[in-house]
Formats: C-alpha cells, sequence, structure tokens
C-alpha cells in the first residue's frame, strides 16, 4: 500500500514538469501511467536484488551521493556529460554487484 501510494503522488508531482515540456494531454497521462508501472517494477526488482547482493545497497547509496553532488556542483562546474553519468552508474552497480559475488558470506556458505 505504501508503494502504490509513493507511486501515486511521484506521478501528481511529475505532471508539472512534463506539461513543463508539453501541452499535449494524452503524452502527459501516457508518460505517467507508464511511470507508475515502471517505479513499481522498479521497486520490487531493487528489493530482490538487494536481497541477493549483499553489498548493493552501498552501491545505491553511493549513486545517490553522486546525483547529489552532481546537483550541488553543476552551476560550478557545468553539464555533466551524459557518457559520464551513465559509465558512474554501470560501473559503480558493477562493483557492488561484482563485491557482493566475490566477498558475499551468503554465496560462500551456500558453496
Amino acid at each position: 500500500l505504501a508503494v502504490a501510494l509513493a507511486d501515486v503522488i511521484f506521478a501528481i508531482d511529475s505532471i508539472p514538469a512534463v506539461l513543463a515540456i508539453t501541452t499535449d494531454t494524452f503524452l502527459v497521462f501516457a508518460a505517467n501511467a507508464f511511470a507508475l508501472l515502471g517505479l513499481r517494477a522498479l521497486y520490487f526488482l531493487l528489493d530482490g536484488m538487494a536481497q541477493r547482493f549483499e553489498y548493493l545497497h552501498y552501491g545505491l547509496g553511493a549513486l545517490l551521493v553522486f546525483v547529489g553532488l552532481k546537483m550541488l556542483v553543476e552551476d560550478i562546474v557545468g553539464h555533466l556529460p551524459v557518457a559520464v553519468s551513465l559509465g558512474v552508474i554501470v560501473a559503480t552497480l558493477g562493483a557492488s554487484v561484482g563485491a557482493s559475488l566475490l566477498f558475499s558470506s551468503k554465496t560462500s556458505a551456500a558453496a
């Protein structure tokens, strides 16, 4: 219930942002409907992955710090290229999953 309520709140909150880009009503409602479906699926995907990979929560925390720092220094440094941001995301998630596979006590106990 809490996840569904959070999805609806975020969808309602994003309507003005989408309306700032386009005035096509169908596009606004379709984008919010797909966002609702995608957020719920992403939440359950991350929840399942966090149970399997012991160090994933550290990687997700590092990504939140990266996004926060990126937002803070954007006015000073300028816009960071999308390729750099995606590289940081992939590298951070890959490192946390790799560390979980190599150093996890759950996988070594199961082996």
